[in-house]
């Protein structure tokens, strides 16, 4: 996901503040990066790569008071400095995130109104599109009503003319928030990105035209009549980016799990169970789940379905949000739409969302960003406390929404009687002692030898069945995002299938055997691979005799919580191998935090 700051203030120091904004928003992932300031005209300065690459192009004497930034990662077009962002066409610059997806139809007709265009991006055509209609009507806030018209996509803009100084945006499908502090206003695409400078902020409604200037924010609706805008203080403490005295962020945040997990479920516990079903709404209505997610988020989806349908006997039907958008969905009005998203602007499962209400689906999110798209639209939001999650890997945002999940799970199996007193005090007690059991899980294993053992193979393989399988995907996703290892998750009973052909002599198999029922079974495929030449790594809390060539025990809690341990070795693993190859462990090539685009 591409990151835009902009500032309209008093000071002097706009480029110092357009660079700390950028830089606080590296972690999003991207490949170029650019600024346009004004002074007298507008001036832009681009580069490919790092931040600090830009920052040594950039003379911060300049005496400017307005200025946009960016950091792109690449959609339409090559990386390349012609391709990087801001943007100029005619008297309109502009910085962009989102895809403008009949781009090459607007194209066509601004060229035969005479435009040329140098790159091969969608957002000079957005920029053209701007100026065209800007010339037209000699208004920017009109331009930018026709503007939303015409394109159809998603975008979150921020627009500088030559002639104002006044910076405007607007936002569809695609976050933007707009803050204020005590020597200028912002626009940015997170709050961390402002955060050192500004004391309060909003979220941008859609299809909200915002005018900035050095002392003023206006906001218009499209008939540009003025609505009202609603500041809150912005919490700086969730906005810390320092790592702590660890080499990375993933690493901290792995780390910080045991705070996460009690964070995140403490509110819902205070006073015991009666409290959890207080503080929740009631699920015994729903006579069906679906939860909807991309990515990690859709694993957590899966264990997630494995807990429900155990302990409170209600189907849940786990969807790819990219592909349930589209699909024929057999729900009615006791179908609970659920919505996994640490960002809660993840393009699909929003657009997910939002379909899901169009049927009048009763709908739920559980999200990291409390202001965010989907915490604002779902019908009823569980907000996970995971706080500031800065590696683009996600680990600790993961464990809270399997906390979530589980909270979920119990909450249902309690109000339908399927779980009694003592089995409660058992969860309970559990609860309470989990976070020192997260912590020693995460201090007490040797994952470098394991990780020297398996760092230079080319494939690597996870295997497990029920809840084991849904826990062996997010492992091999966290491997593959961070290392680049080719790491492929299967369902140990489809072994004989197909996947035991690519086994040979030293490939490693990681099993995940915390399954009571199943261990055996599992346990009899570790044996296959094995006696093919494979090197096996267990990941069990049974103490079990198979002879792996490594073996990593985590503790036996409750069914409900296991899965918030047995994922910890799975992420460490993946960090200890991904350091091992020198891998840029917090921004992996080609990856970005939020997916805000199709």
């Amino acid at each position: 996901m591409c990151g835009i700051v902009g500032y309209n203030g008093k000071g002097n120091n706009t480029l110092r503040i357009l660079i700390d904004g950028l830089k606080a928003l590296e972690y999003r992932g991207y490949d170029s990066a650019g600024v346009a300031y004004k002074n007298n005209e507008i001036n832009i300065v681009k580069s490919v790569g790092k931040i600090n690459e830009l920052e040594q192009k950039i003379d911060f004497d300049i005496d400017t008071c307005m200025g946009i930034g960016h950091t792109r990662w690449a959609t339409h077009g090559e990386v390349n400095l012609t391709n990087s962002h801001p943007h100029h066409v005619g008297d309109v610059t502009i910085v962009h995130n989102g895809i403008i997806e009949n781009f090459n139809e607007i194209k066509k007709e601004l060229m035969n109104n005479g435009y040329k265009f140098n790159t091969t991006t969608d957002t000079e055509i957005a920029c053209g599109l701007i100026d065209y209609y800007y010339k037209e009507c000699n208004d920017i806030k009109e331009a930018l009503v026709k503007f939303m018209d015409k394109v159809k996509g998603s975008y979150a803009l921020g627009v500088m003319t030559k002639d104002s100084d006044t910076i405007y945006s607007v936002r569809k499908d695609s976050p933007l928030i707009i803050a204020k502090g005590e020597n200028g206003n912002f626009i940015a695409s997170d709050t961390i990105a402002v955060s050192k400078y500004a004391d309060s902020v909003m979220y941008l409604e859609e299809n909200i035209i915002a005018e900035i200037t050095n002392d003023s924010i206006t906001l218009f609706d499209k008939d540009l009549k003025e609505v009202e805008s609603n500041f809150k203080l912005i919490d700086k403490s969730v906005d810390n980016t320092d790592k702590c005295g660890y080499d990375h962020y993933m690493l901290k945040e792995i780390h910080e799990q045991p705070k996460v997990f009690r964070d995140t479920v403490s509110p819902y516990l205070e006073n015991g169970i009666d409290s959890l079903i207080d503080t929740m709404p009631d699920f015994t209505k729903y006579n069906r789940i679906d939860i909807v997610a991309c990515g990690s988020a859709y694993h957590t989806g899966l264990v997630g379905k494995s807990l429900i349908e155990e302990f409170a006997d209600v189907p849940v039907n786990v969807e790819v949000a990219s592909e349930y958008r589209y699909k024929k969905n057999f729900y009615d009005d006791k179908t609970l739409v659920i919505v996994v998203s640490q960002s809660g602007e993840t393009a699909d499962t929003l657009a997910a969302l939002r379909k899901a209400k169009d049927d009048n689906i009763d709908t739920l999110a559980i999200v990291n960003v409390e202001g965010s798209t989907m915490a604002r639209e779902a019908d009823v939001l569980l907000k996970i406390k995971a706080g500031r999650e800065i590696a683009v890997a996600t680990t600790k945002a993961y464990s809270a929404q399997v906390a979530m999940l589980s909270l979920i799970a119990l909450n249902l199996a309690n109000a339908k009687g399927n779980i009694d007193k003592e089995e409660i005090k058992e969860i309970l007690k559990d609860i309470k002692e989990l976070p020192v059991k997260i912590e020693n899980t995460i201090l007490n294993s040797d994952y470098t030898n394991i990780a020297e053992a398996i760092y230079k193979n080319d494939n690597i393989f996870f295997i497990g069945r029920g809840i084991d399988y849904a826990l062996s995907m997010e492992g091999s996703l966290k491997l593959k995002e961070i290392s680049y290892i080719n790491s492929q998750a299967y369902a140990a009973g489809e072994l004989k299938h197909g996947t035991i052909s690519l086994i040979e002599e030293g490939t490693p198999v990681i099993g995940i055997l915390t399954e009571e029922d199943l261990i055996l079974k599992t346990i009899s495929n570790i044996e296959e691979v094995k006696s093919r030449g494979a090197v096996t790594i267990g990941v069990t809390n049974s103490d079990i005799n198979s002879k792996f060539d490594y073996k990593i025990e985590v503790p036996k809690v409750h069914k409900l919580l296991q899965p918030l341990l047995t994922v910890v070795p799975l992420q460490l693993i993946s960090y200890e191998v991904a350091k091992l190859r020198e891998c840029s462990i917090d921004q992996p090539k080609n990856l970005a935090k939020s997916v805000t685009v199709e």
